[in-house]
């Protein structure tokens, strides 16, 4: 592991043993059992709790002058309102994986509107993570944030990380990570809506809004295909008031008020996918090597903080938790990580490393990676950075 560069999980992943790994049945043993059902009115608590704080910021927003002038100011709100409207999208991913209530229609209803208001088409939304859920850090049927391969065989592999890996190392590592930064931050979340980005080699190209050709269709069983255009319906009627506003108070409140805060918004969910999948020495796996345990406990739980916590509702320090069992709402899973994290000590994640500090290393440090042997044999994929002088990979 000499080539490896570690985090500060110092290489615990990829020592994990399959004999770490807990079954469901003993996750689920070490867990109180109530922990595993929402209470709709503590739900609705928790979303009229991010409803006051955003219509305070907001409100506060509308006191500043809509001038030219003034656009430090607003770039400041920007950061501020997206931070606090963050809390909005992380509701609605309760209610895409049935953690907010037992009433299911009020749950579509409340995941649908809240969703669609940060112009995240729901269903489709609900289909592609469901399967990135089953098969986290999959290869090749994972859904987000699949690795390029070194060598791959553009059947079960994705190809091209041989050139990244030389493209990385032509710019500089600093230039590459910053480059990075840039991509997944601002632009990485529209580009996978719109083409699957950094999904697995399975899916094709796979757009949100659209499940029929010239996009692939493999995301989307017939079922889905209209659960697609229904999502798009919440979209374009969100647009729809959008353009209203613009026409009756103009292009920059508009911009200030909802498109600056919503490109926070898709910034934070980036970070927080990113983080969670990520590491420099968190491995990736083949079929032959996966099991849905294997994949759930290789998501990494981070250190957010108090304030981040309490505004996301914890998604980022309670992942691991969410992944084998997204059910669990988030206020009862942050009381479930202290179990697992006792029970399963060998196997959970949590990487203590600052949050800047960890989006720097794995901007920089996760390139590209390679099966530790060739073909499915090996198992697992490690992250490779750069080339040796020598042109051998490191």
């Amino acid at each position: 592991m000499r080539n490896i560069k570690f985090s500060g999980l110092q290489g615990k992943a990829l020592v994990i043993e399959n004999k770490d790994i807990p079954s469901i049945k003993e996750f689920k043993d070490v867990i109180p059992e109530h922990y595993f059902k929402c209470n709709t009115k503590t739900s609705l608590r928790y979303l009229l709790q991010s409803a006051l704080i955003q219509l305070l910021v907001v409100a506060i927003g509308l006191s500043i002058p809509f001038t030219p002038k003034m656009i430090p100011i607003w770039i400041i709100y920007s950061l501020i309102s997206g931070t606090t409207a963050m809390g909005f999208w992380v509701i609605a991913h309760e209610c895409g994986h049935g953690a907010f209530s037992k009433n299911k229609t009020l749950e579509t209803i409340t995941g649908y509107l809240l969703h669609s208001l940060l112009l995240v088409p729901y269903f489709s939304w609900q289909r592609s993570h469901a399967v990135h859920h089953r098969f986290t850090n999959n290869v090749t049927n994972g859904e987000t944030h699949v690795p390029l391969v070194i060598d791959g065989n553009g059947i079960t592999e994705k190809v091209g990380g041989d050139k990244e890996l030389n493209f990385s190392n032509s710019i500089g590592k600093k230039s590459y990570g910053i480059l990075q930064l840039v991509l997944h931050l601002i632009f990485g979340w529209p580009a996978y809506l719109l083409t699957g980005s950094t999904g697995g080699i399975k899916y094709g190209t796979s757009n949100h809004f659209w499940p029929i050709k010239p996009f692939s269709k493999a995301l989307w069983p017939s079922i889905w295909t209209k659960k697609v255009w229904i999502s798009d319906i919440g979209v374009v009627l969100t647009l729809l008031g959008i353009f209203f506003f613009v026409i009756k108070y103009g292009l920059f409140p508009v911009i200030a008020i909802y498109f600056g805060p919503l490109l926070v918004v898709n910034s934070w969910l980036v970070v927080y996918t990113w983080l969670h999948h990520t590491d420099s020495d968190v491995p990736h796996l083949s079929n032959t090597g996966f099991s849905f345990m294997k994949g759930a406990f290789l998501s990494i739980d981070r250190p957010y903080g108090k304030i981040l916590n309490f505004l996301h509702h914890n998604i980022g320090s309670s992942h691991v938790v969410h992944h084998v069992c997204p059910t669990i709402p988030h206020y009862h899973a942050k009381k479930a990580t202290v179990l697992i994290k006792k029970a399963f000590n060998k196997a959970y994640l949590f990487n203590p490393d600052p949050i800047p500090k960890a989006l720097w290393n794995i901007a920089c440090n996760c390139v590209a990676v390679k099966s530790e042997i060739k073909g499915e044999k090996g198992g697992r994929y490690i992250w490779q950075s750069s080339y040796n002088k020598r042109g051998s990979r490191k």
